[in-house]
């Protein structure tokens, strides 16, 4: 997974419960998962253009 083992994902994972505490993490994964979701559909949305100019 782009490189790193298992050791530096735990490391990394520490670092940000310590830095976030435990109650913040659900609420950053859920604005990350929404983050992420809108890029798709932002990218579907671009993708999906061209194919309706061609059609008109």
């Amino acid at each position: 997974m782009f490189g790193l083992g298992m050791q530096e994902v735990l490391v990394i994972a520490l670092i940000v419960l310590l830095l976030f505490g435990g109650k913040k993490i659900p609420e950053l994964m859920n604005g990350l998962g929404k983050g992420v979701r809108s890029f798709k559909e932002g990218m579907k949305e671009i993708e999906d253009t061209p194919k309706e100019e061609k059609k008109e």
